[in-house]
């Protein structure tokens, strides 16, 4: 037992620096309005992670600035309810989000610490992490026990950035399989499309 917990918290540590290493095999699950989305299965969990890609017209400070604008980036995440800052420092964000799931699914709520690394060709990574008790649980949520992930932005030249969203989460709780299969699909391409419409309006 203690080797097995070993063993998921290295895989954790490992997923956080890497962005959901082990999800590898990677399947073409819809292309729809220039974007695409993928799926993984990942060892020991039966939630797959999610990967979408876009190209879209605008900068990567541009993009940014939209993504580090925590109040306003809750209008384009999917199924946002409510998201805010809790602590910024040294470069990494602690942010809250509440999640709405469709009655009768209890709603998730997640504590994120977002750290970003610059890329030499001009772009950026943010890498994603949950830390569930970084604050009290609040009641009548479930706090998202596990989720990692990372924002990818690439420039592509004349004013177009490459942006990949992927997670990799454990929900906590109890999900119907058909909803889970539903979000993994819609939370990347509804994210990005959100993001894509707000970006290219600036």
């Amino acid at each position: 037992m203690r080797g097995m917990l070993r063993m998921t918290l290295l895989t954790a540590a490992v997923m956080g620096v890497c962005g959901t290493a082990l999800a590898e095999d990677w399947q073409l699950a819809k292309d729809e309005d220039g974007i695409k989305v993928y799926l993984s299965s990942v060892p020991g969990s039966k939630y797959k992670a999610y990967r979408g890609v876009v190209d879209i017209k605008a900068d990567v400070a541009t993009l940014q600035a939209l993504q580090e604008d925590v109040k306003g980036s809750c209008k384009w995440l999917h199924a946002c309810a409510e998201m805010r800052l809790l602590k910024s420092e040294n470069g990494s964000t602690w942010t809250y989000s509440k999640i709405n799931m469709p009655w009768p699914v209890t709603g998730r709520d997640v504590v994120i610490h977002v750290t970003s690394e610059k890329t030499a060709d001009g772009g950026l990574i943010r890498h994603m992490k949950a830390e569930p008790t970084f604050i009290p649980e609040e009641k009548g949520e479930v706090r998202v026990p596990e989720l990692v992930g990372e924002w990818r932005l690439v420039p592509k030249g004349a004013g177009v950035t490459e942006v990949t969203y992927q997670v990799q989460t454990e929900p906590g709780g109890s999900i119907p399989s058909w909803l889970a299969n539903s979000f993994v699909v819609d939370a990347p391409l509804n994210t990005l499309k959100g993001l894509r419409a707000v970006a290219e309006k600036h």
